[in-house]
């Protein structure tokens, strides 16, 4: 939040370029409830494009938030197309009976529509909680953007991987386009897996939104269990599944809610077993590089999913 010069409490704006994917719908839930909400663009990653722009606009009629959603880029900038479909389904949203979109996507534009709007509006958050090719072919094409938006605020890396060994999905999806904005020289938030994997949708939680009464929290509900089934299945140790985008958003709404540490961070775009890697510097020497990225460190996990029950309360009918 900021405060206008009156003293009265505004939303921030952004615009949040997502791959929906389970935890991309909680992060359009959120950012729906306490942004400015300006656009939502959508990216391949979680599932192919078509997919991925068809579960954005489904999440907005749900909503029934009056939003642009503009479809963007449909591979990234040099790697083959990767998706997710073994964690989110063949739909990139599967667990639940959704309907059809009542609409189309506004364009196909949305690097010119991240453009255009940063251009018009001072200081808004780009979003990315998915693989950042959109941004990045926005930061490519106008070099002025970066001086004009207040930051980045973005899910993906950490100092371990799920995809492979080294490296998260988002930034192992279009590890070029990561690098670009993680060198894009502005205000910059990591929201990676250290932080996202405190915060799982266990079962007690997935209880908690089943309790708020409407169709839409039956609905999460529905699509937490399918999601947290497969976390459970695929990993040694975890009681659900890691709800890693909205914490991106909340970087910026709940800030209180998170611990940060300043560290420099780059991306490995060619190695052979690290390609997508965050490489994270965290060495105590006087001349190691000055910090480019508030990477997210710790986050009070049941007040976080606490502001995700309330968000879905406030759209639940």
């Amino acid at each position: 939040m900021t405060t206008s010069p009156s003293g009265a409490a505004s939303k921030l704006p952004i615009i949040l370029d997502c791959d929906p994917g389970h935890d991309d719908a909680i992060a359009i839930v959120v950012a729906a409830a306490h942004c400015d909400l300006l656009g939502i663009t959508t990216v391949a990653g979680n599932a192919p494009l078509e997919l991925t722009t068809r579960n954005a606009l489904i999440m907005a009629d749900l909503l029934g938030v009056d939003v642009e959603v503009h479809s963007g880029a449909g591979r990234p900038l040099v790697a083959p197309p990767r998706h997710a479909q073994y964690v989110h389904g063949e739909s990139g949203i599967d667990g639940a009976d959704l309907p059809d979109p009542s609409r189309p996507a506004t364009s196909a534009n949305a690097v010119e529509f991240i453009i255009e709007t940063c251009r018009a509006i001072e200081g808004v958050w780009l979003v990315p909680t998915g693989p950042m090719t959109n941004v990045a072919l926005a930061l490519r094409a106008a070099p002025d953007l970066g001086g004009r938006i207040a930051g980045i605020s973005l899910m993906g890396g950490g100092s371990f991987g799920n995809r492979t060994a080294a490296a998260e999905f988002n930034v192992w999806a279009d590890p070029d386009a990561a690098a670009m904005v993680f060198d894009y020289g502005g205000p910059l938030i990591m929201a990676g897996l250290d932080v996202t994997h405190q915060l799982q949708a266990t079962p007690d939680r997935i209880e908690l939104v089943r309790a708020v009464p409407g169709r839409l929290a039956a609905l999460f509900a529905e699509l937490l269990v399918f999601f947290s089934n497969g976390y459970v299945e695929r990993h040694d140790d975890m009681r659900g599944a890691a709800v890693h985008d909205p914490c991106a958003v909340m970087a910026l709404t709940h800030p209180q809610l998170f611990q940060r540490a300043e560290r420099h961070v780059v991306v490995e775009t060619s190695g052979r077993h690290t390609t997508g890697m965050t490489l994270i510097d965290e060495r105590h020497v006087v001349d190691r590089p000055d910090p480019n990225c508030a990477m997210l460190t710790t986050v009070d996990a049941d007040a976080a999913f606490g502001v995700i029950v309330q968000a879905i309360a406030s759209f639940s009918t």
